[in-house]
């Protein structure tokens, strides 16, 4: 892929699925989210230890689900950790390619060898926050609600449902996360819990309109 091929698509892709991203604010993986959101994107903040919390307003998610389209993937992982993600990226997308996106130090000879055998492009030695600041990309942002499960707090054993508007930045849970997604991750998840909340749409009514009912 050439600079123009990627500008083109990073420039187009709404969502940047960032991993490693958690609530250490000096951490790269943190700043990279606050960048790129700043500039118009949504980025995904992926972070199993602080799931349920948010960064600039973006909740963070412990994984990749199932379902969930990956257009950009960007590792701030050590060259271990990245090569566990692009196995599991392979196996679980065997219909479309997202661009795995080597944050520097994340790089791994035998990630990138799967991924060349693949046919899959990958990027490397480059940062995606100087590449969009070099070549001075900006887009609009999708403006869209986040939603967010946990345990009760009162030992009822009953979960609460909550809803969070965009950019509302939210504390990580003191009880158990049971789910945490935007209303694109609710639209496509294939977790128990989204698959739940669209099974209670009434007739007429939009996923978002079921989403907030629930939460009042």
């Amino acid at each position: 892929m050439d600079t123009s091929q990627l500008i083109e698509l990073v420039s187009n892709t709404e969502f940047v699925h960032i991993l490693g991203a958690g609530l250490n604010s000096e951490r790269p993986a943190n700043n990279a989210v606050q960048d790129l959101s700043e500039r118009g994107w949504n980025p995904v903040p992926i972070h199993p230890r602080d799931a349920g919390g948010s960064i600039a307003g973006h909740p963070i998610r412990s994984t990749i689900e199932d379902g969930i389209q990956t257009d950009i993937v960007v590792l701030f992982l050590a060259p271990e950790r990245a090569r566990e993600v692009v196995k599991k990226l392979l196996i679980t997308n065997p219909d479309y390619s997202p661009l795995v996106w080597f944050q520097e130090g994340a790089e791994d000879e035998v990630a990138e060898n799967w991924l060349n055998d693949a046919g899959w492009n990958f990027v490397k030695q480059d940062c995606i926050v100087r590449f969009v600041q070099r070549h001075d990309l900006v887009r609009e942002p999708q403006v869209i609600p986040w939603f967010k499960q946990v345990q009760s707090d009162n030992e009822s054993g009953c979960s609460v449902w909550s809803v969070h508007e965009y950019l509302e930045d939210c504390k990580k849970p003191t009880t158990e996360l049971e789910w945490v997604g935007d209303l694109r991750d609710l639209e496509s998840s294939y977790m128990t819990i989204p698959n739940y909340i669209r099974s209670l749409r009434k007739e007429g009514e939009s996923l978002e309109e079921c989403a907030r009912r629930l939460a009042n």
